[in-house]
């Protein structure tokens, strides 16, 4: 099989990317177990925050906002793949007509 320069530095970046996330992970834990270890355990009383109740939880902010940015990439593929199509009758080589 032929080699893919661009395709294998796609892939080594995405593996040190996703090797650099678990490693951030793991020290979070870490850090979280600590904090957890030396905060001393006194219940909180209902401290009612005006609004509060109306916040998105944490979880929803990070899906909404992943969701969002999925939205933004599809609708910029989709951009990308048209100027080509159209732009394609100028390009050297085999082409499909412009539509």
């Amino acid at each position: 099989m032929a080699s893919n320069p661009a395709k294998e530095l796609q892939e080594e970046f995405l593996n040190a990317t996703k090797k650099s996330q678990e490693m951030l992970l793991e020290a979070i834990k870490t850090w979280v177990g600590t904090v957890q270890a030396v905060t001393p355990k006194v219940p909180m009383p209902g401290i009612k925050l005006p609004f509060a109740d109306q916040l998105p939880k944490p979880e929803d902010v990070v899906s909404g906002g992943y969701d969002f940015a999925e939205q933004v990439l599809a609708n910029q593929r989709k951009f990308a793949e048209e100027i080509l199509e159209v732009t394609s009758p100028l390009l050297p080589g085999e082409h499909k007509g412009a539509k």
